[in-house]
């Protein structure tokens, strides 16, 4: 079993690399790994468990041993956050059917919205141990 959740993301996603972002300021200890769901990395993973590797429609949190998906992620990330972000996790009682059809809104949105990038963003040095 691997020590860090990984957190697979849209690579060239401005909401995604955002979110990579936040949980980086919010993860002191370093839990968290990265990597996009279009690299060679990402898409092993996302092999590995199962998963498709041709859609980009939700992020991806591999811990533990498992893999979860749509809104499940934020909610399970949240939870192993610094600081008050913690409570976020307690979210999981709403039942999914409910958080997923809000995440598939906001993700079927996001470029539209926050548009896009051309492509993956590149992590400065001080974090770039932090990907994979």
């Amino acid at each position: 079993m691997r020590k860090h959740g990984i957190i697979l993301f849209d690579g060239v996603c401005n909401v995604c690399n955002g979110y990579v972002q936040f949980v980086i300021e919010r993860d002191p200890k370093g839990y968290f790994q990265f990597a996009s769901l279009q690299s060679e990395a990402g898409q092993a993973l996302l092999q590995e468990y199962n998963l498709p590797t041709d859609t980009m429609d939700t992020i991806v949190l591999i811990d533990e041993g498992k893999a979860y998906t749509h809104s499940s992620v934020p909610l399970r990330v949240a939870g192993k956050l610094s600081g008050a972000w913690k409570l976020g996790k307690g979210l999981l009682i709403v039942p999914p059917s409910v958080r997923n059809a809000v995440y598939r809104f906001v993700a079927k949105n996001r470029y539209k919205w926050f548009g896009k990038q051309e492509s993956c963003m590149l992590p400065t040095p001080a974090i770039r141990q932090r990907f994979i």
